[in-house]
């Protein structure tokens, strides 16, 4: 119903980007500009033009992505009815998969081994991002599907709740405040290690603080770092004290490698979300990934 070349154009024509497409498709840039200029000759006309380092759409391209987007929808209509008519027709398809740091790491990859085991005609493409960086690629329509950590929620979007998890607060075994009995009034005097602003960890830690009536703008920030992992190995470098997710450091505790430091009156827990864009929540194959994937955690917090 739709040939390579204007599947491949849709992507590029919805992004407005060769190189977004090109990550979404796993082609070269080169290949997708081979099939775009083969388009182009096809109806004797640009479909978009150049403008340095990006691209807008001709109006013969606004056109054509216009009846494209028709004929894609059709599409899916027609597989959708011919697989309530035989189950065994099982069409080639992608999804875009956006989740946070601590997600893409630590929940994800097991639930989508399960997911491509059962449903290998599905092609899954994960981008690896903070929770606030994930709800703008919903956005900007680069993911089909988020699961991010506790934000501000959107207007925009819908959001759905997936698991619980638990931000502790760590220090390495060398360092002395694991020694100490803390109270959450005590953290404006002692170094801290953070995630970066945008993080789902660092806006569950900062809410929680606040409620206990600490300022985040009080607390000695000794270094953000950018990820879980680059936080994780720089607390068992050094003495300072950390909030870390507990799906993260499951093996560091155990070990003893990383201590928990309870602190009085301080307990953070933050729920998991889905985000959909509004509009979009009848996606039958986003729906049928997000079900597969509360199934597989069901009965295991």
């Amino acid at each position: 119903m739709l040939s390579i070349q204007h599947e491949i154009f849709l992507e590029v024509a919805r992004l407005l980007s060769f190189t977004k497409a090109s990550q979404i498709l796993f082609l070269s840039q080169s290949a997708i500009s081979k099939h775009i200029k083969a388009l182009e000759a096809f109806y004797k006309t640009a479909l978009f033009e150049r403008h340095g380092n990006t691209i807008s759409l001709t109006q013969a391209g606004q056109l054509l992505y216009q009846k494209g987007l028709e004929a894609a929808q059709l599409k899916t209509d027609l597989h959708q009815q011919l697989q309530l008519l035989n189950d065994t027709f099982l069409p080639h398809t992608r999804l875009a998969v956006g989740s946070s740091t601590t997600i893409s790491l630590y929940v994800l990859p097991p639930v989508l081994s399960a997911y491509l085991r059962k449903h290998p005609n599905v092609q899954i493409q994960v981008l690896n991002r903070n929770s606030s960086n994930i709800q703008k690629a919903l956005l900007d329509h680069d993911i089909d599907v988020g699961i991010i950590e506790s934000l501000t929620q959107l207007n925009t979007l819908t959001y759905t709740p997936f698991i619980t998890d638990q931000v502790l607060a760590v220090c390495s075994r060398n360092s002395p405040f694991h020694q100490r009995a803390l109270h959450a009034q005590d953290l404006p005097s002692i170094p801290l290690a953070l995630r970066e602003h945008g993080s789902g960890t660092l806006a569950a830690v900062e809410d929680a603080l606040q409620k206990q009536g600490v300022r985040p703008a009080d607390l000695q920030v000794l270094i953000r770092l950018g990820g879980t992992e680059a936080l994780k190995n720089f607390v068992l470098a050094d003495t300072c004290l950390a909030f870390l997710p507990r799906r993260a450091i499951l093996k560091e505790l155990a070990t003893g490698e990383l201590v928990d430091v309870p602190i009085q009156g301080l307990t953070i827990d933050r729920t998991f979300q889905f985000i959909q864009r509004k509009g979009t929540e009848n996606n039958p194959l986003v729906n049928a990934f997000i079900r597969f994937t509360r199934r597989y955690y069901a009965g295991m917090e």
